[in-house]
């Protein structure tokens, strides 16, 4: 699907879900909700896997959220992963409860002992382990020695990568996340050209809707041309679904991922329909065909549109209360403005044979 020449990594498993390898890459997020609350933690889960979330992250603070664990497995199939800070009773409780992974944070969860006991637990099922670095969490002497930048970063992530080497523990992939794009890059292209683990890329912290978006793609999506990353988070103050839809949206931009991709030209002189409201409502229609392997054009010019979108599969171009409906570049039809969505979506529902 892509001509980006993809760094090879070791292949793991979290619960039914490969990475790394000859893998596609996989879109992770991370519940809202206390997983103490286990109704609505199962219901966020279920809407993340619905939306086409693979690997979801819940956050274990306490023993009542690692006892959840249990009950939750049950009602959900997408794999879990246990977000552990401070006490390594709760990784290894969590494990037992039934998570598929861990992600540990090296600067906060204890000596190297309390590490080399939950490696101990983590051997009898083979479960993974994300050794999860960022920016803002290194300890005060990688700070003292190099400052809060790239070498300090990922010095610390292979620091704890070799406690888990040393216990004979390779079941393993790394992040190395910070706010800025420019040290999130540096971090990751100097991790790669270390590790052969399986890479976990995002961009922490990155904000609300809008410029966490833009910072999400920028950053992973420039790694993932460059083949680095195996797995990827979009890091939003938002409904965490809004970050499935972003990752979906960084893949599919990238041919890393088939399914539905939308496109329109931006508004000009030339326009002679409302083309805003015109591709906003044809958006909305064609969710429904979010997993078919099509794309959707809406033009504002009936001179150059289709020839502008001969690539889009399916397209419509306005012009004054009429317009173009096309495929493959090739003009269809000419209709009234009022029936260019019904007959847009009513030609792909035909040819897909949908009702």
């Amino acid at each position: 699907m892509t001509n980006y020449k993809r760094r090879k990594t070791k292949e793991i498993s979290v619960g039914n879900v490969k990475i790394g390898g000859n893998n596609p890459i996989s879109i992770q997020s991370m519940c809202s909700t206390k997983s103490s609350e286990v109704e609505k933690t199962i219901a966020q889960i279920n809407e993340l896997a619905e939306s086409g979330c693979e690997i979801v992250r819940i956050a274990i603070p306490n023993m009542d959220a690692a006892e959840s664990i249990k009950v939750i497995k049950k009602r959900t199939k997408v794999p879990l992963i246990a977000d552990i800070h401070f006490d390594y009773k709760l990784a290894m409780q969590s494990i037992i409860n039934g998570i598929d992974g861990l992600r540990l944070n090296p600067g906060n969860i204890g000596s190297e002992a309390n590490v080399i006991k939950v490696i101990e637990v983590a051997k009898e099922r083979k479960i993974p382990i994300r050794i999860g670095v960022n920016s803002g969490s290194l300890s005060k002497e990688k700070v003292k020695k190099y400052g809060v930048n790239a070498t300090s970063i990922v010095e610390s992530a292979l620091e704890h990568v070799a406690i888990l080497e040393r216990n004979h523990y390779e079941e393993i992939k790394i992040s190395v996340k910070a706010s800025s794009v420019p040290l999130t890059l540096e971090c990751y292209r100097l991790l790669s050209g270390k590790v052969g683990y399986p890479l976990h890329v995002g961009v922490t912290e990155a904000g609300t809707d809008f410029a966490g978006t833009i910072k999400s793609s920028i950053g992973i999506g420039t790694l993932l041309a460059e083949g680095i990353g195996d797995t990827i988070r979009v890091s939003l103050t938002s409904n965490p679904v809004n970050e499935v839809k972003v990752a979906k949206e960084i893949l599919k931009s990238l041919n890393l991922k088939k399914g539905l991709e939308f496109i329109s030209c931006p508004t000009c002189g030339r326009t002679q329909i409302n083309l805003i409201k015109l591709a906003n409502e044809v958006e909305e229609k064609i969710k429904k065909f979010e997993n078919l392997p099509i794309t959707v054009a809406v033009m504002g010019c009936i001179v150059n549109g289709p020839g502008e979108a001969r690539e889009a599969d399916y397209g419509i171009a306005g012009g004054i209360d009429e317009g173009l409906i096309f495929k493959n570049g090739v003009i269809i039809e000419k209709v009234p403005e009022k029936n260019l969505i019904p007959h847009l979506i009513k030609m792909i529902e035909n040819d897909y044979k949908l009702k």
